[in-house]
């Protein structure tokens, strides 16, 4: 459960900062940051999830490129029910996107990696 809550707290601190790198999203704090984590969750798991099997083999001939294009049509979508969170314009959802996966691309191997032990 912990693991859980932490997943989330990052992905909302993932948001706030990627709302200072990019011109026109959004986000007014961290409880909005939060609200946002959890809508875009449950979209990437239903209405993306079916985006991206049906747009698999574009995204197979575009070497997953084109699923940066599904994920910002979720943080677009997503910030229609979000007070708080706002994305002006679909090349600030593409970069929103972007930054985010560096992001979690980041958090993933930092998180993976385990201190080695030190042997005498």
């Amino acid at each position: 459960m912990v693991r859980v809550l932490l997943h989330w707290v990052l992905n909302a601190i993932a948001l706030l900062v990627v709302s200072h790198f990019v011109a026109g999203f959004v986000v007014s704090n961290f409880v909005s940051a939060l609200i946002a984590v959890l809508v875009i969750g449950l979209l990437n798991a239903t209405f993306g999830l079916m985006l991206k099997l049906i747009t698999l083999p574009l995204g197979i001939v575009t070497f997953g490129l084109f699923f940066l294009v599904i994920n910002a049509i979720i943080l677009k979508f997503s910030s229609v029910f979000v007070p708080g969170f706002s994305v002006m314009t679909f090349a600030a959802a593409f970069w929103g996107a972007v930054a985010l996966g560096v992001i979690h691309v980041l958090i993933g191997l930092f998180r993976d990696s385990k201190p080695t032990p030190v042997r005498d």
